[in-house]
């Protein structure tokens, strides 16, 4: 029998993904929280969908340790919501920072790296620090949808993680955007204040652009380069 994990098989992971088709985000949560309990975490960016994630961990996994890769990047109204989510739900999001700040980073590199290479630019300030932020865990939640990208759409709700390691869970795979907006709105859920000034999408300011109506919600991520993605979700053969 192929083994995916210590924990389950690849048979065990599509039976899994058979049970959870049709379960609710909060539900997914739920078993996830029941199944790994100490050793679940969850990564966010703080974008609207980790918001309501955020939302329903504080009613189902409150203990989950939650974390976000601030690379030094980060815009001001991000760090500004970690607070507000702090005062709504209580939860302190832990931050996980690159060994080097981004002052001794550039100085290093003999100037800011994200004009010349990106992607080692987000290798070093994200996919590093993620690995470190995710030893000694079985699985890790993430708020990615199979709507947003070509990597993203071939995800599962459960799947295994080969780049990490480790169990992915997906609870709002299967949202759209309008589906994400509905609960923020119906919930009063905090936000990024950016998403309502043309920023669909939030990463690091230097490399985030305004998009204009009707281009992609990612169209602003590493604008005017061939990327959608900073390699913590794109694919390897291994995941296809």
């Amino acid at each position: 029998m192929a083994t995916a994990t210590e924990s389950f098989s690849v048979e065990e992971l599509a039976d899994i993904n058979a049970t959870l088709a049709e379960a609710t985000p909060d539900e997914i949560l739920r078993w996830g929280v029941e199944r790994f309990g100490s050793r679940l975490t969850m990564a966010t960016a703080f974008g609207p969908e980790g918001c309501i994630l955020i939302h329903m961990l504080s009613q189902v996994g409150p203990k989950v340790r939650i974390f976000n890769l601030d690379t030094g990047y980060q815009f001001a109204e991000t760090l500004e919501l970690r607070d507000r989510l702090a005062d709504r739900y209580g939860i302190e999001v832990e931050m996980v920072r690159a060994e080097k700040s981004t002052a001794e980073y550039e100085r290093e590199h003999g100037g800011p790296v994200y004009t010349s290479n990106s992607d080692q630019c987000c290798y070093d300030r994200k996919i590093v620090p993620l690995r470190r932020a995710l030893v000694g865990y079985e699985a890790w939640i993430t708020a990615i949808r199979a709507d947003q990208s070509a990597d993203r759409a071939y995800s599962k709700i459960i799947g295994w993680d080969a780049k990490f390691s480790l169990v992915k869970i997906n609870p709002l795979l299967k949202w759209t955007r309008r589906d994400v907006w509905a609960f923020i709105v119906a919930n009063k859920i905090p936000y990024n204040p950016l998403h309502d000034v043309g920023y669909p999408s939030v990463g690091c300011f230097p490399c985030t652009k305004a998009v204009g109506a009707g281009q992609d919600e990612r169209a602003g991520r590493w604008a005017g380069q061939a990327k959608t993605e900073c390699g913590l979700h794109s694919l390897d053969s291994s995941q296809l």
